[in-house]
């Protein structure tokens, strides 16, 4: 779905951009200087997951729109820094309630008095924690809009932070509300997320905006030294050269549902097959267990931590992109798969109603049956797979372009700061 797109059948239509708005000029602030813009976001390189690669695609596309961007994360340790525009607050772990998470100590007093003297014209958080009460704080403090991107839908990951999915779903629904209150404008990657929070009664401006994707990095192979990496790495794993990859990219988390994968992997039976899953999390034990109780370690295999940079390889070498979570805002590793030429095979998900269309760009399952079926079609038609490969490409230029991703962004800002009337600035003090 492009920016302002309408719900079809729901009457829910997305407030501020619409197919009508013009795309920003280059942005620039009364005095003629760059527009500032803070991201402040809980995760952060090394971490690898849908919320660092939307906002480093979104750092980027605003730096080459001429904004003078800075970020605002956590450290990975205790020690507060600021490189290259990126401060990192310190912070202790929070692993015990998600893996890899971390919560954001109560100092940094030196950074939040460089970011004021800098001064942001907008604010625009990612994350729900720690990060997002500094955020309210300089956004306050200077009278600037507060922009916020909702990534999560919280409600699938009840099983870490509550006993019944119920009450988890109740909390989910009230503290979304209670932080999205406080923004003056809500940016969301599909209309899936946005009927959700419209089901929470949120009253902010919503603006459906997809996440871009670099489609020079995220793409078929092309040259032979390329298409000769995808052999080694095949080669790396014992995959023979006649067996078919069925590929997937995740976090090896619970809630990626990857049990449902290595089971339809078993009903279907194909011995011409591999399920290569790329990826590490605190779920992998399980999912190797799982695999040797079905009988099919022989032909699952697990590639453990791979470098962001190295992704666009491992997409390279598989035949059929597959997947069953249901916990997608978007499926970011849906969209990079069908930018590297991948046919997509998966569980039938709202999130994923403009990547994956039916019988052209790939299809979705809700039944083992049904994958099966449509595994068989991909694999023992190939004529019909390079077709599906074809129209994955085509679809992924129209629908994730990243400079479109950035302008629409620009425009969200734009109209957050038309919207407020002309304030004085107000610090508040900041101890020494």
């Amino acid at each position: 779905m492009r920016s302002g797109d309408a719900i079809a059948g729901t009457g829910w239509e997305p407030r501020g951009v619409n197919a009508n708005t013009k795309h920003p000029d280059p942005p620039a602030t009364t005095s003629g200087r760059p527009l500032r813009v803070l991201l402040t976001t809980d995760w952060w390189e090394p971490v690898v997951n849908g919320v660092v690669a939307s906002v480093q695609t979104l750092r980027r596309e605003l730096l080459a729109l001429g904004c003078d961007v800075r970020v605002l994360t956590l450290s990975q340790g205790l020690r507060t820094r600021n490189e290259e525009g990126v401060y990192r607050l310190g912070s202790v772990s929070a692993s015990m309630v998600y893996d890899r998470a971390r919560i954001g100590m109560p100092s940094g007093r030196r950074v939040l008095r460089e970011i004021l003297r800098w001064s942001p014209d907008v604010v625009h958080s990612q994350a729900e924690f720690s990060t997002y009460v500094w955020a309210r704080r300089i956004a306050r403090t200077l009278s600037v809009p507060l922009v916020h991107t909702y990534h999560t839908i919280y409600e699938d990951y009840t099983h870490y932070y509550s006993p019944s999915r119920t009450m988890g779903r109740k909390v989910v629904e009230s503290f979304s509300r209670r932080v999205l209150s406080r923004t003056d404008a809500v940016i969301v990657p599909t209309a899936k997320v946005a009927r959700l929070l419209t089901g929470y009664r949120v009253d902010r401006p919503l603006h459906v905006i997809p996440t871009g994707l670099d489609l020079e990095r995220f793409r078929p192979a092309r040259t032979a030294g390329e298409h000769a990496d995808a052999r080694a790495l095949r080669a790396g794993l014992g995959i023979r050269p006649e067996q078919r990859v069925l590929l997937s990219v995740s976090r090896l988390a619970k809630e990626k549902n990857l049990d449902e994968v290595l089971e339809m992997m078993a009903l279907a039976d194909r011995e011409d097959t591999v399920l290569v899953l790329v990826g590490e999390g605190p779920y992998r034990g399980a999912l190797e267990a799982r695999a040797a109780a079905l009988g099919i370690t022989d032909r699952v295999c697990f590639t453990g931590v791979v470098a962001p940079a190295d992704i666009p390889r491992w997409y390279r070498m598989g035949d059929v992109f597959v997947g069953a979570s249901l916990s997608e805002t978007q499926g970011l590793t849906f969209i990079e798969a069908m930018s590297s030429g991948l046919p997509l095979l998966c569980r039938r998900d709202p999130s994923l109603a403009s990547v994956v269309v039916e019988g052209v760009t790939g299809w979705q399952f809700e039944s083992p049956a049904q994958f099966t079926t449509r595994l068989n079609a991909l694999l023992d038609d190939p004529r019909g797979r390079e077709q599906m490969s074809r129209a994955a490409l085509d679809r992924a230029r129209i629908t994730c372009d990243a400079q479109e991703f950035g302008r629409s962004v620009l425009s969200v800002y734009q109209q957050a700061r038309g919207r407020r009337e002309p304030l004085i600035v107000r610090h508040e003090p900041v101890p020494a």
